[in-house]
């Protein structure tokens, strides 16, 4: 849709596009990502989905100075090596996920207004270990007060006796950084112990399998909602649904603006040389995207609002607000 709207043109230049399908694969992703620079000879590349095929995919481009955008990859080593040493080619159009705990925390504060918050976390996973540190600090430097920090593995299922323990501490709200899955389970154990306090929650809760009776009322954060009002939302829904007949979800419009960005960044250098392509990417500020007005900071990561959901019991999410970083 991006490349149909720019008619396949970027300042002088025309756009040819080369696809691939990694299949969510890490391998076979990296062996696109080299067939596409080595044989196609690529100039840029939009992707991966997941985060897992383009942090080794985001290494083959920047190894070889090809500009590339994510979408949708979240985990903060797709821009920055190990060492946290940056890899100065790849940019991405999505929020970290730290950024959501932060979001979170301040909502909490600021519209909830909590004083104090029961934390829920999976030791294991470093998204739910990654949102719940940064709620931390966040809320605790807003003055919040942490009563309770849980952790819990994968493999826990049974949430009865840690959710007594901690409805005994009265906690004005539970920050649930964790997948829809376990979110539904540890929600249906604080509401059988009469812990009927506002929960908070990552993107994580996003599935149609989130037990929406449980979790009626509450809150998590997203990259987008195609409910909010904001005009440059709605003209993408609308030009999205006429084109696919159905609305957009937070993937499609993630990709359509990391692929206006690229676009941006090579009419902007009006050259095909990638290393001005680069340089303009991290340049900009305040591009006009569906995800609001979004510049990048020293890591490849945009400067942008994040959503607030509330989850409706009918199965739907509603729109409250954005909150700007």
């Amino acid at each position: 849709l991006a490349l149909e709207q720019a008619g396949y043109k970027a300042g002088d230049f025309t756009i040819e596009v080369v696809e691939g399908d990694d299949k969510g694969d890490s391998t076979e992703g990296v062996n696109l990502a080299t067939r596409f620079i080595t044989q196609d000879g690529v100039k840029a590349i939009v992707g991966s989905v997941t985060s897992g095929v383009t942090i080794p995919v985001s290494r083959i481009a920047n190894e070889n100075k090809i500009p590339m955008i994510t979408g949708t990859a979240t985990a903060e080593g797709v821009t920055v090596e190990e060492d946290g040493t940056r890899k100065p080619f790849i940019f991405r159009a999505c929020f970290i996920d730290p950024f959501q705990g932060q979001v979170a925390a301040r909502f909490a504060l600021q519209e909830l207004g909590v004083k104090t918050a029961a934390v829920f976390y999976d030791r294991g996973n470093p998204y739910t270990v990654g949102l719940a540190e940064s709620f931390r600090a966040e809320f605790e430097a807003g003055g919040g007060q942490i009563v309770a920090w849980q952790a819990y593995t994968e493999a826990d299922t049974d949430f009865s006796a840690v959710m007594t323990n901690v409805a005994a501490l009265k906690p004005d709200m539970l920050y649930l950084p964790d997948y829809y899955n376990k979110v539904s389970l540890l929600a249906k154990a604080a509401k059988e112990k009469g812990l009927d306090v506002p929960m908070l929650g990552g993107d994580g809760w996003d599935s149609e399998d989130l037990d929406f009776e449980a979790l009626a009322g509450n809150y998590f954060t997203a990259h987008y909602s195609a409910d909010d009002p904001s005009p440059a939302v709605q003209k993408f829904v609308q030009e999205f649904e006429a084109k696919y007949g159905h609305k957009p979800d937070s993937f499609a419009a993630l990709t359509y603006d990391a692929t206006n960005i690229l676009l941006e960044a090579i009419r902007v250098a009006n050259t095909d040389d990638t290393d001005a392509i680069r340089q303009a990417m991290q340049d900009l500020k305040g591009f006009q995207a569906v995800g609001g007005s979004i510049s990048f900071d020293e890591k490849g990561n945009p400067i942008k609002a994040a959503t607030i959901l509330r989850v409706n019991p009918d199965k739907t999410y509603e729109f409250v607000t954005t909150v700007n970083p």
